[in-house]
């Protein structure tokens, strides 16, 4: 399916050919239109699937103003919620910090992505930008010559071939732009050793903050997305499947790690949806191979501990749509040199905080009297105690906790 103005006719070439309309795709297909770069986006998903498919919704600082910039933050505004409040909760208490007021005293935005998403697609269909729905991109091939294509497996199943200037790879970690990647290309990868059971639930938030809970019996979470739906994770056993804990069980056991009996019960409803995931991380390095580019989770993927993903991928799409107006209007490619180096040097600091959060919230899965166990516990406490006693922790937790 195809979506774009009538008057738009669509050709199997274009200066700039985009992988994927998420975040980072939208984005850079909405700031190359406006400066007048002919460019398509190519979606594998239907319309309806990209606009309701959930995901993280804490947008950062950065991102709201990279949003504003480019008039693109009109939903945001209206339907959005700031947030600055986070609240741990131990053994040893409650410690509620308001990192809002702390550090460069910047809270979050709490927007659902699906809701950016459908914000951003309406916006760069308005303009009449170039969208291929239920085109699957299967390989990027002469990447290091002048003009690199894309092959595709259109709706109908019938192949089709797109060539480009230059393609920008926002499909995602198992897209056709990291599948086409040459072999020198590194990929780090780190396995967190923690899976999450996450879980949207029809009631509204249980508390005015986001929620971490530390557990002996593992991690829980609470997130709110809207006034009557909240997001929860609960710590997992690897392999076990979703739907191995009828909602009484789930619902039973948050209340434990989230520790009702102390600070009041949680406000339940029913489970609109579970997925098990583990908590892993990676990131390609360079991010720039000839003329095909990455951003978004095909360029890094972070374990969810921070919510920085998306954020990430706004702040690197719109480094590339400027480094790709600059070489395509301007002759200048200095930006598109420096592109990979200058995404990679945010990349790896969120990667460092993720790591430090995932830490700091999760008990190590193995025996309880495990020697290693002991010892990640005892630093648990010691860092808890830090941010709860040392202003100067405080700060630094609020500025990388915002930050990208």
């Amino acid at each position: 399916m195809t979506e774009s103005q009538n008057s738009c006719t669509l050709s199997n070439s274009s200066d700039v050919v985009v992988l994927g309309a998420d975040p980072a795709g939208l984005v850079l297909g909405i700031l190359l239109h406006t400066a007048g770069i002919d460019s398509v986006i190519l979606e594998r998903a239907s319309r309806s699937h990209v606009q309701t498919r959930a995901r993280a919704g804490f947008l950062a600082p950065n991102t709201v103003q990279i949003l504003e910039r480019h008039g693109l933050a009109d939903g945001l505004h209206r339907h959005g919620s700031r947030h600055g409040t986070c609240e741990f909760r131990t053994e040893d208490g409650r410690l509620r910090l308001d990192y809002g007021a702390l550090g460069p005293g910047e809270p979050h935005h709490v927007y659902p992505q699906q809701k950016l998403v459908t914000d951003l697609l309406a916006h760069y269909l308005d303009l009449g930008g170039r969208i291929h729905f239920g085109t699957e991109a299967l390989v990027v091939q002469d990447a290091d010559g002048a003009r690199p294509s894309v092959t595709t497996r259109e709706p109908d199943g019938s192949p089709a071939r797109w060539t480009a200037r230059y393609v920008a790879g926002c499909d995602g970690r198992y897209g056709a732009a990291r599948r086409s990647l040459p072999p020198g290309a590194v990929r780090h990868h780190h396995d967190h050793g923690v899976t999450w059971l996450g879980l949207l639930a029809e009631s509204p938030p249980s508390l005015d903050a986001v929620g971490y809970a530390i557990h002996d019996r593992g991690f829980a979470g609470h997130m709110a997305r809207t006034a009557d739906v909240t997001r929860y994770y609960l710590q997992w056993q690897r392999g076990t499947p979703a739907d191995a804990w009828p909602e009484q069980r789930i619902w039973d056991e948050l209340d434990v790690r989230m520790r009702a009996e102390d600070h009041g019960p949680l406000r339940r409803g029913r489970l609109l949806e579970r997925g098990v995931f583990d908590l892993t991380c990676d990131v390609i390095e360079p991010l720039r191979h000839g003329s095909l580019f990455l951003a978004g989770d095909a360029a890094s993927l972070l374990a969810p501990a921070a919510a920085k993903g998306a954020n990430l991928a706004v702040l690197e799409a719109e480094l590339l749509a400027e480094a790709l107006t600059d070489a395509l209007a301007r002759g200048d490619t200095a930006g598109l040199d420096g592109y990979s180096d200058r995404c990679l040097a945010h990349i790896w600091r969120a990667q460092e905080f993720t790591g430090w959060m995932t830490r700091l919230l999760h008990a190590v899965p193995g025996p309880e009297q495990d020697a290693g166990s002991f010892f990640h516990a005892a630093l648990q406490r010691s860092r808890l105690a830090s941010l709860r006693t040392s202003r100067i922790h405080q700060d630094w937790f609020a500025e990388n906790y915002v930050g990208v």
